[in-house]
């Protein structure tokens, strides 16, 4: 493990000051309880990862019909706001920073565990090829339906909503998911997005919600509290782009003006690497290319190729002290695939530190 010196320099992020550039990427874990308010638990989890540079946490569902999954949490109701505190609390007490992940599922959730009645929605009434979690396993998805435009607008509205509680509850920001399969993702995908309205039907179109919804967010709690996810060519959740390399130059021209504090992409290996460092003005978070996910020494090649951050997934998942144990050179705990989905401490808050 050899993790290069500038991952442990500061950096600033909006009008936050980072200790380092390690980023704990948002990763669903399904400890919520089963209205969709953060656990204790979960308070307990992020705490002891209060060292990284910044916490993004899990994907947040704004609006009842955006949860992924059972024990998935929310970010539209009183009690969700107080879990969120709890949680923003205990990470600031130990010395951190944390954002949350403003995600919703969109073809990928099911009817099996939204409530009372709501269905799956997304750009076009087209299912998803892929399985779905839900309480009873992983089932296929089912065929959502095409929301209108009111329905796209209440949308917006539900995004700034629940951006407004992540600041009343003490957040220091939120991250618009717009990659891996889900919603925001579907809209640009030409095969999950099959509208001709002014929400699809070209380039212009298709990345036009995820524009609107981070415009709206930024000028509601600031661009200094916002940052998007995207990650090109991902096929999670059955989604193909045609033109990616078209897709995000454009999408990321369109962000770029908005002043937020970062941008997270999802490296592919291609020329589109490059050209969206060259677009892009502000924080550019990074998770690094798959063969080298979660890799401290991959580090080293996303700093070296334009990163300004540099996001980890399961080692941070397996390792509280994560950052000590790089800045060190220390072995790192091995995940465990058992507790990563749903359950209690097991596979959670019970991987020791180096002091233990």
């Amino acid at each position: 493990m050899h993790a290069p010196a500038a991952l442990f320099e500061p950096i600033g992020l909006g009008d936050l000051t980072l200790p380092n550039r390690m980023v704990m990427a948002p990763m669903s874990r399904a400890r919520a309880d089963a209205d969709g308010t953060p656990s204790a638990l979960m308070a307990a989890y992020y705490a002891q990862r209060a060292s990284a540079g910044l916490i993004v946490a899990e994907g947040t569902h704004p609006v009842a019909a955006g949860a992924i999954g059972p024990e998935a949490p929310g970010l539209f109701t009183d009690a969700h706001q107080d879990g969120w505190a709890r949680v923003a609390d205990g990470v600031h007490a130990a010395g951190g920073r944390v954002f949350l992940q403003l995600m919703h599922a969109g073809r990928l959730a099911h009817p099996d565990f939204l409530p009372g009645g709501v269905r799956p929605v997304a750009p076009s009434a087209v299912a998803a090829e892929a399985l779905v979690h839900t309480s009873g396993g992983r089932v296929p998805a089912v065929v959502p339906d095409a929301l209108t435009d009111g329905a796209i607008r209440e949308l917006v509205d539900g995004f700034v909503g629940s951006a407004c509680r992540a600041v009343a509850a003490g957040l220091d920001g939120v991250e618009i998911h717009a990659a891996n399969g889900y919603l925001l993702h579907q809209f640009l995908a030409e095969n999950a997005n099959l509208r001709t309205d002014r929400w699809g039907g070209d380039t212009e179109g298709r990345i036009r919600l995820t524009t609107t919804i981070t415009r709206a967010v930024a000028d509601t709690v600031g661009p200094h509290r916002v940052g998007v996810r995207i990650s090109p060519s991902n096929p999670f959740g059955g989604l193909t782009e045609q033109d990616p390399y078209g897709t995000y130059t454009a999408l990321v021209r369109a962000l770029a003006p908005l002043g937020i504090a970062y941008l997270h992409h999802g490296e592919t290996g291609t020329e589109l690497d490059p050209a969206i460092r060259e677009l892009w003005p502000t924080a550019l978070m990074v998770t690094p290319l798959p063969a080298d996910r979660d890799k401290p020494d991959a580090a080293a090649g996303s700093l070296t190729r334009g990163a300004d951050l540099v996001s980890f997934g399961r080692d941070f998942l397996a390792n509280p002290d994560l950052v000590t144990r790089c800045r060190i050179g220390a072995a790192l705990n091995t995940p465990r695939q058992e507790g990563f989905y749903g359950g209690g401490a097991a596979g959670y808050t019970d991987y020791p530190a180096l002091a233990e």
